[in-house]
């Protein structure tokens, strides 16, 4: 979890909408955002890019053993997740694991991540669900 109140209120944009960057350079695509491109080293050229939130699975798994404060959500999955517009980002997968395979379509859903105690923050983000239809809407 993060630890500051105000650097977790400033990466709210990339937490709740997927937004990464697009070097306006080269073109290339990263998330999370980033200040300097990597492939091309421009610095200050980075815009912000809203991801499309579809993708496909490229590598899953269960985890039984749960870390603190994700206890009462075990077992569930988490995935590598290729975008649509070609870059990979980790997320937990909602719903049962039965099912999970490697090449089926998902996309991003809002959902509880976890609480700060009984009184706490709530935390929010995004999770991915896995799209049984083929038109991925």
């Amino acid at each position: 979890m993060i630890s500051s109140i105000p650097l977790y209120w400033r990466l709210q944009k990339s937490r709740y909408n997927l937004i990464g960057s697009r070097c306006k350079t080269c073109g290339s695509l990263y998330f999370p955002p980033r200040q300097l491109c990597p492939r091309c080293r421009s610095k200050g050229q980075l815009e912000d890019y809203r991801f499309s939130g579809k993708g496909k699975i490229v590598s899953w798994t269960i985890i039984r053993a749960a870390p603190e404060g994700f206890e009462d959500q075990a077992p569930y999955a988490v995935a590598i997740i290729e975008l649509e517009e070609g870059v990979k980002v980790p997320g937990q997968l909602v719903g049962r694991p039965d099912g999970i395979e490697i090449g089926k379509p998902v996309r991003a859903v809002f959902r509880r991540i976890t609480e700060d105690g009984p009184a706490g923050l709530i935390h929010y983000g995004l999770k991915w669900e896995v799209v049984e239809n083929q038109d991925r809407s």
